[in-house]
């Protein structure tokens, strides 16, 4: 069967560069099918989807958006046009990858289409700013980015190595088979959240719920993991959650790297999954210094260095007091089918007794600012171990096969 690279580009500045890329496809046996993303300036090549059916598609007109033509009038409606005409493209099986080709201005559009796109559909995108922060045109979305290290105005022997090579990449990534499977059988794939101070019992855990027969997904908790872990629920691929590690809460009412936003660990709830939680890594921040260097605000703090340009300060009793408030804000909405673990002896590595970050009277704060604030759905089980113990883990993975086999409400006893 023939596979179809779908290229994305504003045609009046890129027309040289996507008839390269159609080439290069073509040659690979692959087909083309070209969205013009563009509306001011006059097309170098012609596009199996006009502009004119861009901007249908996304509510407007082009002559509309000519008549006073500005990048904020126009953009959000060849993003939405392209988005529309592509997804249709996808659902009736004649697309098979996209491969977008820009500049700033149209790093930004193509990207947009691109995070719109089902997980696992192929997205490759050559981008002239792809070796800076790409973060917000990645978003949380499987997007391959592709430095073209020159400018983009026309092809000449050292862009036409860089773009034929993203042509094969699209091609290639076009001809895998298979689709992200959400269950295996009757039983739904299962989010893991993790951070490198619960690697051990994220290990542990992972291996228990295989053996109980569930897939597992582990999502680095690093502020996009967290994003992507809920975004997946959103569209319907994770059936429960083990959210392991809460630093993405930490960082976000302090401003540090983990930071989640304002939707985390409010998700699972309102769609009614099953959930498990522990506070793993929510003790400490995770703050970008110059190496080895302590900002002076945290120099009455015990801390230690994760790596010489990442400081880990250990919060104090009235901060992480605010880390347990919000918390418990964020999952009013859960109910019925969430259980709150506390690990008494220490909700990380670092803070276990002998770590660096150990401190037991910030941890008496915490959880006690934990229990006394969580919704009453929501199950509170104490172990007296550390988050990373088997008998901490066990009983965690316990609980969660329990709330999915169920389906029923927790109780309210604690252990």
């Amino acid at each position: 069967m023939t596979r179809t690279v779908v290229l994305l580009a504003t045609l009046d500045t890129k027309a040289e560069e996507v008839e390269f890329l159609r080439r290069q496809v073509a040659g690979l046996g692959g087909a083309v099918t070209i969205i013009d993303l563009g509306v001011v300036g006059t097309p170098g090549l012609a596009a199996h989807v006009s502009r004119e059916q861009v901007a249908r598609a996304g509510g407007s007109d082009l002559g509309a958006l000519l008549r006073a033509p500005t990048r904020e009038a126009a953009a959000p409606i060849m993003v939405a046009g392209a988005t529309r005409i592509l997804l249709e493209l996808i659902e009736s099986g004649r697309a098979h990858a996209v491969l977008g080709v820009g500049g700033t201005q149209g790093t930004s559009s193509c990207t947009q289409v691109m995070q719109a796109l089902p997980y696992g559909f192929p997205k490759v995108m050559v981008s002239t700013v792809a070796s800076g922060d790409t973060s917000r045109f990645v978003g949380v979305k499987d997007i391959t980015m592709v430095f073209s290290v020159s400018d983009l105005v026309g092809v000449n022997p050292f862009t036409a190595r860089i773009l034929a090579n993203a042509a094969a990449a699209a091609h290639g990534m076009s001809r895998v088979e298979g689709t992200m499977e959400a269950r295996r059988g009757d039983k739904p794939l299962v989010a893991m959240t993790n951070l490198g101070v619960l690697t051990d019992g994220a290990t542990l855990a992972l291996q228990l719920f295989r053996d109980a027969g569930y897939d597992v997904v582990v999502f680095h908790a690093v502020g996009s993991g967290g994003r992507a872990m809920e975004q997946l629920m959103k569209e319907g691929v994770i059936g429960a959650v083990f959210d392991y590690a809460l630093g993405e809460i930490a960082d976000e009412v302090f401003g540090g790297l983990r930071a989640s936003g304002p939707e985390r660990l409010t998700v699972a709830g309102k769609l009614g999954l099953p959930q498990v939680i522990c506070p793993g890594g929510a003790e400490h921040l995770g703050l970008f210094v110059e190496a080895n260097e302590v900002p002076e605000k945290y120099r009455g703090h015990r801390y230690v260095f994760h790596s010489p340009v990442i400081f880990v300060p250990r919060l104090n009793r009235e901060e992480i007091v605010r880390v347990a408030e919000a918390i418990c804000s964020r999952l009013r909405s859960a109910g019925g089918k969430a259980v709150f673990m506390l690990p008494l002896r220490g909700v990380g590595r670092y803070s276990v007794p002998g770590g660096p970050l150990h401190d037991p009277e910030s941890d008496a704060a915490f959880f006690e600012a934990l229990r006394a604030g969580l919704p009453p759905g929501v199950e509170v089980v104490e172990v007296d171990a550390d988050a990373e113990a088997p008998s901490f883990v066990g009983e965690a993975v316990r609980r969660l096969i329990g709330l999915m086999e169920a389906g029923a409400a927790p109780n309210t006893t604690k252990r």
